[in-house]
């Protein structure tokens, strides 16, 4: 069963999300199965009316999410997914965009996408995660939501076994399609 891709933007407007979806340039089994939740009519930061949300559009629980989450979208995107575990569902990874000073766990894969490089360190004391990516040259935080397609940066992999971390000079939305492909 392919999973559901869950969007959960910040506090912006709606456009910005359209054009971050088509920037990405998805393709098929993602473009089926993607939701959107609707910050414009509800906090982007709860959790409660994500999960809300995800019963509605989704019901079963069983199936499989993955969260690509925005600024204020990455606090409720994070309890949402413990919530939906909680629940008994799948979470198969959270990407959080720009989540700066948010408290990143969980037993699911956890990647950071940050804007410059401070932020991409200082965000890690808070929990590293997984893969990560940051922007090289910096990028505006509504810039990388918006156009992750024309945001060059590092993508710094998290070292397996023996070999040691490395990096690679690609764009968010490469990092992006690269985790989904996972």
């Amino acid at each position: 069963m392919s999973p559901y891709l869950i969007i959960c933007p910040g506090i912006h407007e709606p456009q910005l999300t359209q054009d971050f979806l088509a920037s990405l340039e998805l393709s098929s089994p993602w473009t089926e199965k993607v939701l959107i939740f609707p910050a414009q009519d509800y906090p982007a930061y709860s959790a409660i009316h994500i999960l809300e949300f995800l019963q509605r559009h989704i019901g079963l629980v069983k199936t499989p999410i993955v969260l690509i989450s925005f600024s204020a979208g990455v606090v409720g995107a994070i309890a949402a997914a413990w919530g939906w575990q909680l629940l008994g569902g799948n979470i198969q990874a959270l990407i959080a965009i720009d989540g700066w000073g948010v408290p990143l766990y969980g037993n699911f894969p956890i990647h950071r996408i940050s804007h410059d490089y401070f932020t991409h360190w200082s965000s890690a004391l808070l929990g590293a995660g997984e893969d990560s990516f940051y922007a090289s040259p910096p990028i505006g935080h509504l810039d990388l939501w918006r156009s992750p397609g024309q945001c060059q940066g590092w993508w710094v992999q998290v070292p397996r076994g023996e070999q040691p971390s490395q990096r690679t000079y690609i764009t968010a939305a490469e990092f992006m399609i690269q985790l989904l492909a996972r």
